[in-house]
């Protein structure tokens, strides 16, 4: 699979990946900049497709990706309701201004109705 480096090394890019997608469940919405968000929507939509599955395997992948958060585990497996007519697509982004700093594109990445 490829993805994107972000400019981090491997194990920050991970644990960036787990907190914000964290951050996305709990939340149901995060403002970050583009790039990451489309990494952070790859690993969302992986995680409602293991909860769909809902085998023991898939709740083992999902906690260990969240960094074993069964809060945000257990939130996941109650969002899986909500999207169990949807094949895909279960967040959306909504483009605002550059990032005064580096004039990086920021979005709001939001789950869907």
């Amino acid at each position: 699979m490829a993805y994107r480096k972000l400019g981090v090394d491997n194990k920050h890019r991970r644990s960036m990946l787990a907190n914000l997608t964290k951050d996305l469940i709990m939340n149901e919405s995060i403002n970050t900049t583009e790039t990451r968000a489309k990494e952070v929507r790859k690993s969302f939509d992986k995680m409602i497709t293991y909860a769909k599955n809902g085998s023991l395997v898939s709740r083992r992948k999902i906690l260990a990706f969240l960094q074993n958060d069964n809060v945000a585990t257990k939130k996941v497996f109650e969002l899986k309701d909500r999207f169990k007519e949807r094949n895909g697509g279960y967040t959306t982004m909504l483009k605002l201004s550059e990032r005064k700093g580096d004039d990086a594109l920021m979005v709001i990445l939001k789950l869907v109705d």
